[in-house]
């Protein structure tokens, strides 16, 4: 079982969890299902990724054969910015718990700082960054401050244990800070050897905000997306540092990776199918890395964003990371 880390609306939640982007709806049911077998506890989704419904089928067979029990699971969704309005935020949030067959979120994050105009989900769902569903950028004139007012009403009606952000950048935290009645728990980034971003870490850090890192690989996931930007950079699996490390301390390179994460405070979300791979990324927290790698990999800083959407799309106007 992964170490816990300690939010500060008071909940603990697992420091390594298991991520559901681009877990296929075909096999997410038995995904989500086989990872609480394996001792994951926490499994972090998103309107976004489209599979919500199966991963909530996979957690009820779980619950049902008394694998785990509800109270037992760390459960994150994500806000997707078309909900981004007041009114919308407590209609999909209820929408999402229903998916999940859950009656309350663990963590409920704001996934992009960035509102959209409304697309109901009866048009289509998930609605993606386009209001017409192909290139169409339509901003909505819903505030983040208002957004946010809208998630503290959520843990107030006990729909979301715990809120948080994610991809915001330092001066969006500030901000948040400033008229937040209800802290963010946590701050989500994408965060690995080549994009460390050690001020907002340390920001967020300072401000006891637990960060959470995804695209922990580096370039790895998005590959598969057949993103230029990602092809053109080393796999950080196979570079000649997290090997040597790796092979130093007779673990992964995966687990090398992992593990910079976790002993600099923060939590991770690594998936994978592969049911060696699902054990050794769990135990990535129980070896140490020595000072002299932690002060190497800090050297391979090359602030290389891959998860932004101009990486994904012409448009012009999603320039999110400006």
């Amino acid at each position: 079982m992964a170490p816990t880390l300690k939010l500060n609306s008071g909940y603990e939640m697992p420091q390594v969890g298991f991520g559901l982007w681009k877990v296929d709806q075909a096999t997410a049911a038995d995904t989500v299902y086989n990872a609480i077998k394996a001792g994951y506890r926490l499994f972090d989704g998103a309107c976004d990724y489209g599979n919500e419904k199966e991963c909530g089928e996979g957690v009820a067979r779980a619950i049902k054969e008394g694998l785990v029990k509800r109270e037992e699971l760390f459960i994150v969704s994500k806000l997707w910015q078309t909900f981004h309005d007041e009114d919308k935020v407590e209609p999909i949030t209820r929408k999402q718990l229903a998916d999940w067959q859950i009656d309350y979120f663990d963590l409920f994050l704001i996934h992009f700082p960035a509102a959209l105009e409304y697309v109901d989900p009866k048009v289509r769902y998930p609605p993606g960054w386009f209001y017409d569903g192909e290139s169409e950028v339509r901003w909505s004139k819903t505030t983040l401050q208002q957004t946010w007012g809208a998630m503290e009403k959520l843990v107030e009606k006990k729909l979301a244990r715990s809120i948080g952000i994610s991809n915001y950048q330092a001066q969006s935290v500030y901000d948040a800070l400033i008229y937040a009645k209800i802290r963010p728990a946590t701050l989500q980034i994408e965060h690995h050897p080549y994009l460390q971003q050690p001020d907002l870490v340390n920001l967020a850090q300072k401000e006891g905000i637990v960060v959470t890192a995804y695209s922990s690989f580096g370039p790895t996931g998005f590959m598969e997306l057949d993103m230029p930007r990602a092809k053109s950079a080393a796999p950080l699996m196979e570079h000649a540092l997290i090997k040597e490390i790796a092979a130093k301390h007779k673990k992964t390179p995966a687990q090398v990776l992992l593990r910079w994460a976790t002993q600099r405070g923060l939590a991770v979300i690594p998936k994978t199918s592969r049911p060696e791979v699902l054990a050794q990324n769990l135990d990535s927290t129980t070896f140490d890395l020595e000072s002299s790698d932690l002060e190497k990999i800090a050297e391979m800083d090359l602030n290389i964003r891959f998860n932004k959407p101009t990486n994904y799309f012409s448009a012009d106007k999603l320039f999110l990371f400006g």
